[in-house]
């Protein structure tokens, strides 16, 4: 009889009254000290609110019983079913879901759906690869952001994948503690691609011109990020990019004029499939003829041998090798002593290589003006503080 004249009272109030009574009735079923049949009669009229033709009505509802574990079972299902935006407080905060739940929701649901279920607290790991795999960019902002999920690394990889071309998502993954070295250097070959492509769309580059300078760039991030990796990461990471088509003969060469020996070496071992160890003792043991024999077994360019060879005898001659840690960038020096001997006709026509150590040389020089510049403008600011102290 009760529910009977919710019913007919609900016909013909104005939804303002509805959603404010609405609110009430789902309050006194949470909070109210209700005997079994009266708690009975409330959950029979707040099933009857789920076809009320006001959302703001239903909204009410969701508002109420998103984050109660006491709230009925068969209410919290129906609402995260209902309007995006009725069941997007109900999907970030019911505690009344299980895993395929929410797995599901993520599959069926926008990005304000996907976005919510992004949200929630311990989110865990299978939800989180749901929303990396299929959810919106949004989705995978807010998942992005929330430190309580439990994202693995192959979600990560994965958000890269899909996501990695746009800059707010790029925000997020570059200030990650746990981004992979592989990861890492994935993200900066998204920054390229995208850098190239505004450039181009500004036309203040050609396509080639815009895509030569983003590599160069993303090659030379690549050679600074994995100066602090740990060798054991190294390796995966030669993997990774020889998988992905980036472990050129011009990365490898970079690595070795940067003094980053620990690039050069893992890459001379991935191509060449033998142990690191291996290739670190013929390269620095002296024995040019082994080395060439490395080079070959790792079936790099044979145009581009003179330039390792003297790089690699300058490097034993100069000790140009850069501490493990240690900031690298392209030694000059090396550079332009492998210039002159591919210059001087002795291997033939090398005009492509000699090509790329000419932007070497360049950019190793610009490095150490702008190093000569920051110097001398912290010795000036040295001794302004000193004057002032006196």
């Amino acid at each position: 009889m009760i529910v009977g004249q919710f019913i007919e009272w609900a016909r013909r109030a104005p939804a303002k009254e509805r959603v404010e009574a609405t609110g009430a009735l789902a309050r006194a079923y949470l909070y109210s000290d209700l005997s079994p049949d009266e708690r009975g009669v409330a959950k029979a009229a707040i099933l009857t609110l789920l076809d009320d033709p006001s959302p703001l009505v239903r909204r009410a509802l969701a508002d109420v019983f998103a984050a109660s574990p006491s709230a009925p079972g068969i209410v919290v299902c129906a609402l995260a079913n209902d309007r995006p935006e009725i069941a997007a407080p109900v999907l970030a905060l019911s505690p009344l879901f299980v895993d395929a739940d929410l797995v599901d929701a993520v599959a069926t649901g926008n990005s304000l759906v996907q976005s919510a279920i992004a949200s929630r607290a311990a989110l865990p790991r299978s939800v989180a690869a749901a929303i990396a795999e299929a959810g919106s960019a949004e989705a995978c902002l807010v998942l992005l952001n929330n430190r309580d999920a439990d994202l693995a690394p192959i979600s990560l990889d994965r958000i890269i994948e899909r996501c990695g071309h746009l800059g707010d998502i790029r925000e997020p993954l570059a200030r990650r503690d746990d981004l992979s070295a592989a990861a890492r250097q994935a993200l900066v070959a998204k920054i390229g691609d995208s850098l190239a492509g505004y450039a181009v769309g500004q036309e203040w580059l050609d396509v080639d011109n815009a895509l030569r300078i983003a590599r160069d760039a993303c090659e030379k991030m690549k050679v600074v990020l994995t100066a602090p990796t740990p060798a054991a990461e190294i390796r995966p990471l030669i993997h990774h990019l020889r998988k992905s088509g980036q472990l050129t003969a011009g990365l490898i060469l970079r690595a070795l004029l940067s003094g980053n020996m620990a690039l050069f070496e893992a890459a001379l071992a991935e191509l060449a499939d033998i142990p690191v160890a291996r290739v670190s003792g013929l390269i620095h043991g002296g024995n040019l003829s082994a080395v060439r024999a490395l080079f070959d077994r790792a079936r790099l360019p044979r145009s581009t041998y003179p330039a390792f060879k003297e790089a690699i005898e300058a490097m034993h001659e100069g000790g140009f090798v850069s501490k493990p840690g240690a900031a690298v960038q392209l030694k000059r020096r090396m550079i332009v002593r492998a210039l002159t001997r591919c210059q001087n006709g002795e291997f033939g026509d090398l005009t492509p290589f000699t090509t790329l150590l000419d932007r070497f040389a360049t950019e190793a020089g610009r490095d150490e003006a702008r190093l000569f510049r920051d110097e001398l403008a912290s010795s000036d600011a040295r001794s302004r503080r000193q004057r002032v102290a006196a």
